[in-house]
């Protein structure tokens, strides 16, 4: 082999070398329509559950979640928002209902900001108390749990 040769033969297989197809990760399809009903079926079963008035399994918070409910310090971890829930429940006879309005899912589907509207009413549906909200879900364990969530009224301050 002459010099020429074995040039030639390195520059084709440095041109096969570099024009190697590379492995590209699969792209996730993300349904964000199918996300926001599953958001929307979270929060139907959280109205569900806390008007009944009985706070067994909510099935909604992380274990290490953080609420940021109004007019209070932060609730840190599951426990402590649900036994502030529970109080709230004994105390008020009222009715809350959520909507999800807008979600924003990460490329990957894990983590969801949910942007939405709920609605009190007291007995006999008169409402009481309207207002928005955020959520931060996290997928784990297949299935989504708020991390934080915050609200805010649109009632006005008496």
């Amino acid at each position: 082999m002459t010099v020429k040769e074995i040039s030639l033969g390195c520059i084709i297989s440095l041109l096969f070398a570099c024009n190697a197809k590379k492995e590209e990760p699969e792209a996730v399809v993300i349904d964000k329509e199918q996300i926001k009903n599953e958001i929307q079926a979270k929060e139907d079963s959280f109205a569900a559950v806390y008007n009944s008035g009985e706070l067994r399994n909510i099935g909604y918070y992380a274990d290490d979640a953080i609420s940021f409910f109004q007019n209070r310090a932060p609730l840190v971890g599951k426990d402590s928002i649900i036994s502030f829930l529970k109080a709230d429940v004994i105390s008020n006879p009222n009715k809350i209902s959520f909507t999800t309005k807008e979600v924003f899912v990460s490329n990957d589907g894990n983590q969801v900001v949910e942007i939405g509207s709920f609605k009190v009413v007291d007995s006999v549906n008169t409402p009481i108390n309207s207002g928005n909200y955020m959520s931060l879900f996290e997928k784990r364990d297949g299935k989504y749990v708020a991390l934080r969530d915050m609200s805010a009224s649109d009632m006005p301050i008496e």
